[in-house]
């Protein structure tokens, strides 16, 4: 059963220019702290089809997530599926708020036998909303003068 999560934040730039930033897509651990790091496994950088495999850790647990995008709408949406341990999908929307930005993230997650399958879901998504939270105020950070 996939496990619902969604964070947002308000981001002080407009919806360009924050698309311009998470567009880079290495950029992403910079700003995300359970990324550890990102290799884009395709030939192209960006866009729809692009793969990646990002070695992520929350606490003790590590894994390579797998993803490839399948949306890639500049400057609004990207989303993509997961494909490794963790499978699902997940999505980022920049909305405009005047010259700010709403940025949202969900994420729908099936957790593996092996990591408590429903149940490890249920544990993990206060942690992950957590984590993500904060992923998001760092983003924040970033264009703040």
């Amino acid at each position: 059963m996939p496990v619902a999560i969604r964070v947002e934040q308000m981001i002080d730039a407009d919806v360009e220019t924050v698309w311009n930033d998470i567009a880079h897509l290495p950029s992403h651990t910079h700003w995300m702290a359970d990324a550890e790091s990102i290799r884009i496994t395709s030939d192209q950088r960006a866009g729809v089809g692009t793969t990646m495999e990002v070695l992520t850790r929350v606490g003790p647990l590590s894994t390579t997530d797998v993803m490839e995008f399948t949306a890639w709408d500049p400057p609004h949406r990207m989303a993509i599926t997961h494909r490794g341990l963790v499978t699902g999908r997940g999505e980022f929307r920049l909305e405009p708020a005047g010259d700010r930005t709403r940025f949202i993230w969900e994420e729908e997650l099936i957790f593996p036998l092996r990591l408590g399958g429903s149940l490890g879901g249920l544990v993990g998504k206060p942690v992950l909303e957590a984590v993500w939270r904060r992923n998001l105020a760092r983003l924040a950070a970033r264009f703040r003068p």
